[in-house]
């Protein structure tokens, strides 16, 4: 884990449609929710705020810095429901079997080498209950904004072949901004 993942310390969530793209996600009380790669937590607070503490974020990210940061930040605003700690993606997650009802991966899945990618998803998939959700933040396939170069996007189409074979089913699609769109994936076993 002496790894430095690939875009630590950039994030989407200053690009994103906050309201748009948690209208679309799963609020109700008391469920339980991972951000995979988290950074420094930005999607993780706000969800924090959103949930109002009637529920549970764990936050997972490689960059050790970024999880300082999130841990720091949990502590000045005294936020009980968000549990952060280090932790790679691209193994085996420290949650149990079936434990969580949604989880977030913000513009991740194109920094993930096809095995990255492959080993991530089968763990969403372990650790989703049944009729959880799998929620996607990528950029759109364009060559212009911010984010990564147009050969590293995925299109939704792409991304929809990348989970899809993992047996998550595609229930939503749409824009969170005029760079970002967002996915809905369920598990339905």
């Amino acid at each position: 884990m002496n790894r430095h993942p690939v875009a630590a310390g950039k994030s989407s969530f200053d690009l994103i449609d906050k309201d748009r793209l948690f209208s679309i996600f799963d609020l109700e009380k008391n469920k339980i929710h991972a951000d995979l790669a988290c950074g420094v937590g930005n999607y993780s607070l706000e969800l924090a705020k959103r949930i109002k503490g009637e529920g549970k974020i764990h936050a997972f990210d490689l960059w050790r810095e970024g999880i300082e940061e999130l841990n720091k930040r949990i502590l000045e605003q005294n936020i009980q429901c968000i549990t952060a700690m280090v932790a790679d993606i691209t193994k085996v997650l420290p949650l149990n079997t079936g434990s969580v009802d949604s989880c977030l991966m913000a513009t991740v899945i194109h920094d993930l080498s096809e095995s990255e990618r492959t080993t991530s998803i089968e763990e969403v998939v372990r650790v989703l209950k049944p009729q959880g959700f799998l929620m996607v933040v990528e950029f759109k396939k364009i060559d212009s904004g911010p984010g990564p170069s147009f050969q590293h996007r995925l299109s939704e189409d792409e991304l929809d072949k990348i989970v899809s074979v993992h047996g998550l089913r595609n229930v939503f699609v749409g824009d969170v901004g005029p760079y970002n769109y967002f996915m809905k994936f369920v598990k339905e076993k």
